[in-house]
């Protein structure tokens, strides 16, 4: 049983963040491929917009590192988790930002 919930530990992580890459590019390609991406008219604000997934990539890494030395989560967990949630946040930003109208 003990191996078991140690599999799973190793295991269940993997199978989050993959489910998450995928279903981010999925969409992303779906959106691609219909020409319904969103375009900003300035380039400052295109900028801000295609940068968004990395950034929330990069906000993840850095909220999984803290948690991970607050809590007994080992580092390898929280890090790639948090990274994958900070990819679905940055993809939710990037939708959210692309729908609003420039002033």
């Amino acid at each position: 049983m003990q191996a078991i919930i140690e599999i799973l530990g190793i295991v269940l992580p993997i199978i989050i963040a993959g489910l998450i890459v995928i279903f981010v590019i999925k969409r992303l390609d779906r959106k691609m491929k219909q020409g319904t991406l969103p375009k900003k008219k300035s380039k400052s604000a295109q900028t801000l917009l295609d940068s968004l997934i990395p950034l929330g990539m990069l906000v993840g890494c850095i909220l999984g590192l803290l948690i991970s030395m607050m809590s007994p989560i080992s580092l390898g967990l929280a890090f790639s988790l948090g990274s994958s949630f900070g990819l679905l946040g940055g993809y939710f930003a990037y939708e959210s930002y692309g729908n609003q109208e420039e002033m």
